[in-house]
């Protein structure tokens, strides 16, 4: 398989407090899904892109984390960044803490753990503006927190539909006046970041980071394609969904290689 020249850091290092007391013993990273852990399903849906050097964020029960990345196959390259304390840095605060490892990869795909999806990863990063500060990955589903994108699918705001908030760095922005998607965790990102997050402070989250820089770096948005299906498996009952779902010969034989 040709390697991929892209480089993917996916975000290991939460508690996974929505699955405890499971997650009290096994990092999120290492919970299984049919058998495999989901850190490695991601790994492989990845992989099969052609994507094959990886930066894993690491916090929470790290040394499992760590004692399964140093068993993959040598086909995968690893670089583990560590974020001590008592608590992840949170996304925007975990790409930065990994800047070592990121910097010189020009972009970079960044993947939550506990996403899985049917996504073509392929067509996705074909679809990446080189101009851009990041392109994210969003659809229309039903979350109450909705990203809002003008009709050239430019990020100008959040909104949290239950509560009213808007977060935009255009003053008495209206969101009926804009697309509302809701972002699935898959996003693109120029390394150019990891300068503009200079600053900010220690823990801190990324989609806040692209709100405050909306307005002078183009960040734009991508809509899954039709037929998209993705589960998040930070609750019990999810998790159950994803076992069920990777558990049918059809699924195993399209999306996982078994470790």
């Amino acid at each position: 398989m040709d390697s991929c020249v892209m480089k993917a850091m996916i975000f290991a290092a939460g508690l996974g407090t929505r699955l405890r007391p499971l997650t009290d013993t096994v990092p999120k990273a290492m919970v299984e899904v049919a058998g495999v852990p989901v850190l490695r399903r991601v790994m492989d849906s990845l992989f099969s892109a052609g994507i094959s050097n990886f930066v894993v964020n690491v916090c929470h029960l790290k040394e499992q984390i760590r004692g399964y990345v140093s068993c993959l196959p040598q086909e995968y390259s690893v670089d583990i960044s560590e974020e001590d304390g008592p608590a992840p840095l949170e996304t925007g605060g975990g790409i930065r803490n990994a800047a070592p490892f990121l910097r010189g990869s020009g972009r970079f795909l960044v993947h939550n753990v506990d996403i899985l999806s049917n996504l073509d990863v392929r067509s996705f990063i074909s679809q990446d503006r080189p101009d851009s500060l990041a392109t994210l990955l969003v659809e229309e589903a039903p979350s109450p927190r909705r990203l809002l994108f003008d009709d050239g699918m430019r990020l100008v705001g959040w909104t949290d539909i239950r509560t009213g908030e808007i977060k935009s760095p255009y003053h008495g922005l209206d969101p009926s006046m804009f697309k509302s998607l809701s972002f699935c965790g898959i996003h693109i990102v120029s390394e150019e970041v990891l300068s503009l997050m200079n600053g900010w402070p220690q823990r801190f989250s990324v989609i806040d980071f692209y709100l405050a820089q909306a307005a002078s770096h183009p960040i734009y948005g991508v809509k899954a394609p039709e037929g998209f299906r993705m589960i998040d498996i930070g609750t019990p009952e999810t998790l159950e969904e994803a076992g069920r779902l990777y558990s049918s010969s059809i699924t195993a034989k399209t999306y996982s290689r078994k470790a």
